[in-house]
């Protein structure tokens, strides 16, 4: 599986859910069980890729301020609803956490932000089709700390200027 395929099952499943968070990762697993088994793990590498490459200090007082707070594993569930919400999006929050606030149609904090089921979409898959639990992916474990800079996620004052776009849009 190349990285467009990767990014067509991820925005088909998107499009279909039509904004739930839960139905998208059902409608992922579904799609991704009518692979053979190597493609869900092909799948689960990108995924892991793409994951790994989001944590940072930058993408997460994005979140901080998109959720209102966000605690490590509000951080993780954040990380797979990013990517779950496409190429564009997830690059763009990549290169400018700001970004988000141009990025996102709309975002409520009720329903979105959190991804946690798509995290385990290819897990789910995989032992559907093999009735065993997926192996290693051999992707290289994310760092023990974040990239970057730390950031205070409880100086409003700090985070508006850092993210002036989505202070401006979602919090003032």
């Amino acid at each position: 599986m190349d990285e467009t395929e990767f990014w067509e099952l991820v925005d088909s499943a998107r499009e279909a859910a039509e904004g739930d968070p839960e139905e998208h990762a059902d409608l992922l697993v579904e799609r991704l069980v009518q692979l053979d088994p190597e493609a869900v793990l092909d799948f689960a590498r990108h995924f892991e890729w793409r994951y790994n490459r989001a944590y940072t200090w930058e993408l997460w007082g994005a979140a901080a301020v998109l959720l209102g707070g966000a605690s490590d594993d509000a951080f993780d569930f954040f990380r797979c609803w990013l990517i779950g919400q496409g190429r564009e999006v997830f690059e763009g929050a990549v290169h400018d956490p700001d970004a988000l606030a141009d990025l996102l149609d709309d975002f409520d904090e009720e329903i979105d932000g959190d991804g946690e089921e798509l995290g385990y979409a290819a897990d789910e898959a995989y032992e559907q089709l093999t009735g065993t639990i997926a192996p290693d992916l051999g992707v290289p474990p994310a760092a023990p700390e974040p990239a970057g800079a730390p950031l205070d996620f409880e100086d409003d004052t700090a985070l508006a200027e850092r993210y002036p776009k989505l202070w401006e849009r979602f919090r003032s």
